[in-house]
């Protein structure tokens, strides 16, 4: 069912920007913490109640949070994507470059199980709410790129490696078919990727 987008507007305003509890914003994170996790497992299927139950709290509470399903998305997606851009500084920190980059793809798998979860309510968004994508595509493809461009600097991945290529191929995950084992398959597929990057480096690299 379509959302108008002024209805998805209202409802970020004043979840947003009414100050909130302590004990209401520990049960607001707890359940986009929680929502996220059911997203990546149910997909499609998954219910505002199961999230409610899960998360320990009662389906009002998760209204009064979240009046709208699409709401709950928006939040929960906009929290992944400051996730994962986070976590490439955070790597980056602890890390030598390759590994901090293949450490991050492998959060990048976490990433898109939940943004396949998210899928049909995405599309809605997408359709009601313009700024969505693009305050959140750039900032993936920038933290990658960061993450590339230190790797290929130290030489510990092949210098011919540009970030957008890399991008690319991990977006063939996103329409890998979800079978049981597609997080499992997905991680394989990164190990191999990084073996693919690692090769050559410190050396010229013909095509």
């Amino acid at each position: 069912m379509a959302v108008e987008p002024s209805t998805i507007a209202a409802t970020k305003t004043a979840a947003e920007t009414r100050p909130l509890r302590a004990d209401a914003q520990r049960n607001r994170d707890r359940l986009i913490e929680v929502a996220a996790s059911v997203f990546a497992e149910r997909g499609i299927d998954a219910s505002l109640e199961e999230i409610a139950r899960r998360a320990g709290v009662g389906i009002g509470t998760l209204y009064r949070h979240f009046p709208t399903r699409e709401h709950l998305v928006e939040v929960v997606y906009r929290r992944e994507v400051e996730g994962l851009c986070a976590a490439a500084g955070e790597l980056a920190a602890k890390h030598p470059s390759d590994v901090a980059l293949e450490e991050w793809m492998r959060r990048f798998v976490d990433y898109i199980a939940t943004k396949r979860g998210l899928a049909t309510s995405l599309r809605i968004l997408l359709t009601t709410n313009s700024t969505l994508f693009s305050d959140t595509s750039g900032r993936v493809s920038q933290a990658l790129r960061q993450l590339v461009e230190a790797a290929v600097a130290d030489g510990t991945i092949r210098g011919d490696v540009d970030a957008s290529d890399v991008l690319h191929a991990l977006g063939g995950i996103y329409s890998a078919p979800d079978t049981p084992e597609w997080r499992d398959r997905s991680r394989r597929l990164v190990k191999l990727l990084m073996d693919g990057l690692r090769f050559g480096a410190g050396k010229s690299v013909k095509a």
